[in-house]
């Protein structure tokens, strides 16, 4: 036991000094109001930490108009002896962020309770799962005078914009896939003697050009198409290959598509109508990999403009791009105390399961931001086969001298690593360093022999 310490671990400091920050914008000498925000009714009431209603406000209107309310909160408790109020809400939509706004305009702190914390407390206060807006704003009042809050995110033009940039990228990597699911699905149904003429078809940007030349009549006639001859439906490849990012087609994959054309195996009733939709599908799919490579290309000049670009992008095998990615779901890196708080801000931080003499299964608690997850989750993939660092820490998770992990417990592992890395360098703002990600130096060493 460290007495210097009173014994306390690394956690209980971060602990103390969280709960510290939030005791410092919700004083005792603060009434709480309490908000459950909506679109066009909201419900708030005006409480003392000992959750003893001192108001009650119904106010029908956006919650851009709630700054009156503000105000009239304020002077009530003012008259109740209160030197201010700290405002509390659950982080609904984009509705909190108003508020936020509107109480720092007028010096008000602000925190926000999670809504799975306010469910929990909806279920203790009498056993059942009733809920109205009157009961949540008093739950929400409740728990931010026990200190079941957090404060807010602060964001920068810069970090707000990647987000955005981050959420677009993810719905459009969404309709990527789907339109990728589909064309297969209507190809293998209608013309699965196409699919065989590359090894990975839809990978291939020759197969695609001649697959959107075969389509292009747009009402399914291969035959007609085949009629054209050979060295016509290669050029009229050719013509599109730029629109799939290649330069130079693979003969040997046209000549395959070119002799597919005659082959006649499929639904016979569905090939008509299910070539002229995954026609569709395929246009569809070209504007999509264009709005995404411009997202890209716009998430690299955010990173760029925040100075951040060139640490970003200097971890073998994970490109900026996927470090944008994880940086758009976490937002400033700085904000988060401790490496382990961000990883703890992706569910990937080990949950115990112990009592006693008892020690059960840790798992990832899955607590967290799912899109978070999956960013790091993508990034592991290319990191296994291009870093070394990462590639020898999962054959020691996985081998059979240490406690041997499944394949998805060891990347869930090596997923946390990085997320901790990259709050790392970000924050450092100091490029990747093998040696120490591997341990093999603390990052102290390399200062103090700069020094001497």
């Amino acid at each position: 036991m460290d007495k210097g310490n009173n014994g306390l671990s690394r956690g209980d400091r971060n602990r103390n000094a969280r709960l510290a920050a939030l005791r410092a914008v919700l004083p005792r000498d603060h009434a709480i109001l309490g908000i459950d925000l909506a679109q066009s009714r909201q419900a708030a009431v005006l409480a003392d930490h000992d959750s003893r209603v001192l108001a009650r406000w119904r106010p029908r209107c956006s919650p851009w108009m709630l700054g009156e309310l503000l105000d009239r909160a304020l002077r009530k408790a003012l008259a109740a002896g209160y030197s201010g109020i700290t405002v509390a809400c659950e982080p609904t939509g984009h509705r909190w962020m108003v508020i936020s706004q509107l109480a720092a305009a007028r010096g008000m702190p602000m925190v926000c309770v999670q809504p799975l914390v306010v469910a929990r407390a909806r279920e203790a206060e009498d056993y059942t799962r009733g809920k109205n807006d009157d009961r949540d704003a008093v739950l929400i009042a409740r728990l931010a005078a026990q200190l079941h809050c957090y404060l807010p995110e602060q964001a920068d033009q810069g970090w707000a914009r990647l987000r955005h940039l981050g959420a677009r990228r993810s719905r459009l990597i969404e309709a990527s896939t789907m339109c990728v699911q589909q064309l297969r699905d209507l190809l293998e149904v209608a013309w699965p003697a196409v699919l065989p003429a590359a090894a990975d078809p839809l990978e291939s940007a020759t197969w695609l050009a001649c697959l959107s030349a075969a389509l292009s009549r747009g009402d399914g006639d291969l035959g007609a198409v085949h009629a054209t001859g050979q060295d016509a439906f290669i050029a009229a490849a050719r013509g599109g290959l730029g629109a799939w990012g290649a330069r130079r087609i693979c003969r040997r994959i046209a000549v395959a598509v070119y002799a597919a054309l005659a082959d006649g195996t499929g639904v016979q009733a569905q090939r008509p109508g299910a070539l002229e939709r995954a026609f569709s599908v395929l246009g569809d799919w070209q504007t999509v990999r264009g709005e995404l490579a411009d997202v890209n290309a716009r998430m690299l000049q955010a990173l760029d403009a925040m100075g951040v670009l060139e640490v970003a992008g200097s971890i073998p095998g994970v490109s900026a791009l996927q470090v944008a990615a994880i940086l758009a779901e976490t937002g400033d890196p700085s904000r988060f105390t401790t490496a382990r708080a961000m990883v703890k801000h992706a569910g990937l931080a080990p949950c115990e399961n112990s009592s006693g003499n008892h020690a059960g299964q840790a798992a990832i608690s899955r607590r967290g931001r799912p899109a978070l997850r999956l960013a790091a989750w993508r990034a592991v993939w290319s990191a296994l086969r291009h870093n070394a660092v990462y590639a020898a820490r999962y054959a020691g998770l996985t081998g059979r001298d240490s406690d041997r992990l499944t394949d998805q417990q060891a990347r869930a592992a090596i997923a946390a690593a990085l997320i901790r890395q990259v709050h790392a360098i970000i924050t450092r703002r100091i490029p990747w360093d093998a040696d120490i990600a591997a341990g093999r130096r603390h990052p102290g060493q390399e200062v103090t022999a700069q020094a001497a």
